[in-house]
């Protein structure tokens, strides 16, 4: 017996019964071998702005390292408030922001707002394994809605996915733009549902983390846009993909007007705070990064024409056209263990992928592969994974 199991008996039955990420066990072996291509992690290939690390060290170097807000810095809620009305053309103000440390902080605080134990939270797959566990660890049953493909290209059923709410079920949860399916919801779809959890009184959590990773517009379709002050939607974002922060784990809530003070106790109660610098230096992303999100679109665009063009020489591999975020979420024709094949392909070529059933068993024989990288490196990966894939 291992000393794990030694101790399964007496935790909680929801946490005994966790997997480990799928992702973690490809990766972590091999992370930072300087012979490996990972295309692992969904994480740009380049370290965050220089403008924004001179701005947390500036901040350092004042000797800010004290306990901050529990809901952030006013500078910083002030900020993203601004940030999303004039992306947005809403009319969102400091009282509904809350600073997070990372969106999978966010995720975790909307669900122990929302969740009891027995609940039901309805999803869609497949999607990343990390907002269904968080369900789970609250005790939740997590029911899944399969994304559909037409003429290869994803699609949620909206009819399907209401018939799955029950009288237990407590919210939706939405990931749109979605990881790793790049697929994401239209405007009319996002107010379908949002006129549904009204009607039915549930609750919505949106996961828009990757709102601004789009090719033909300047952001996603967004609920923020759509809600009111007293809707109950929880809506999560994150400072880690548009401005390449993924290690600072920086992120935000917005939340219903009437709820600050919940989740100040909810920060209080779980971290407390997020460093003055991370939280500094978010500001200047939001006032000053929108070039560098110009420049990284340009660059995975690049990266993405790549790709397709590759993969439309390779007739085994089956792979739907992303309409945002920045993987490619492939079939191969074949594979029937994913996990097995992505540590082939590790052992072989030395290029690091996720194995599709890390998104749920929907993901068998599916691979996910991050394109945020250059063109060049990326062209290296996909030579090498030829010999793979034909």
């Amino acid at each position: 017996m291992t000393r794990h199991a030694m101790f399964q008996h007496v935790m909680r039955p929801s946490v005994a019964q966790l997997q480990p990420s799928l992702i973690r066990q490809v990766a972590n072996g091999a992370m930072g071998r300087e012979d490996v291509i990972p295309l692992w992690f969904g994480e740009p290939d380049v370290p965050t702005p220089a403008f924004i690390r001179e701005a947390a060290k500036a901040v350092l170097d004042e000797g800010n390292t004290f306990y901050q807000p529990n809901a952030g810095m006013p500078a910083l809620r002030q900020a993203i408030a601004d940030y999303m009305n004039g992306l947005y053309g809403t009319r969102i103000d400091m009282d509904r922001i809350v600073v997070t440390g990372s969106g999978m902080m966010g995720l975790m605080l909307a669900g122990q707002v929302v969740v009891a134990d027995g609940d039901t939270i309805v999803t869609h797959v497949p999607t990343w394994p990390n907002l269904p566990s968080v369900q789970q660890i609250l005790g939740a049953q997590v029911k899944r809605v399969p994304l559909t493909l037409v003429d290869e290209r994803y699609t949620l059923d909206l009819d399907r996915l209401f018939d799955a709410v029950d009288s237990r079920t407590r919210a939706l949860l939405i990931n749109s733009p979605s990881n790793p399916t790049g697929w994401m919801l239209t405007d009319a779809e996002q107010q379908t549902i949002l006129d549904y959890c009204r009607a039915r009184g549930i609750w919505l959590i949106a996961d828009e983390v990757y709102s601004r990773i789009i090719y033909d517009r300047p952001y996603a379709p967004t609920f923020a846009d759509k809600i009111t002050d007293e809707d109950r939607v929880l809506i999560v974002n994150s400072f880690s993909k548009a401005w390449a922060m993924t290690g600072w784990r920086l992120g935000w809530l917005t939340i219903p007007r009437g709820l600050l003070t919940t989740f100040e106790m909810l920060m209080e109660y779980n971290s407390a705070c997020v460093l003055a610098a991370t939280q500094l230096a978010g500001v200047v992303a939001l006032r000053e990064g929108e070039p560098f999100i110009r420049q990284s679109m340009a660059r995975y665009k690049a990266s993405l024409d790549l790709l397709l063009t590759c993969f439309a020489d390779l007739p085994r591999v089956m792979c739907p056209v992303p309409q945002a975020a920045f993987y490619a979420f492939f079939n191969v024709a074949g594979v029937t263990d994913s996990l097995a094949f992505a540590q082939q392909m590790l052992a072989e070529a030395n290029v690091g992928l996720a194995p599709g059933r890390a998104f749920g068993p929907e993901g068998e024989g599916y691979l996910r592969l991050c394109y945020a990288v250059e063109p060049a490196l990326l062209e290296t990966a996909l030579d090498r994974l030829e010999p793979l894939l034909k």
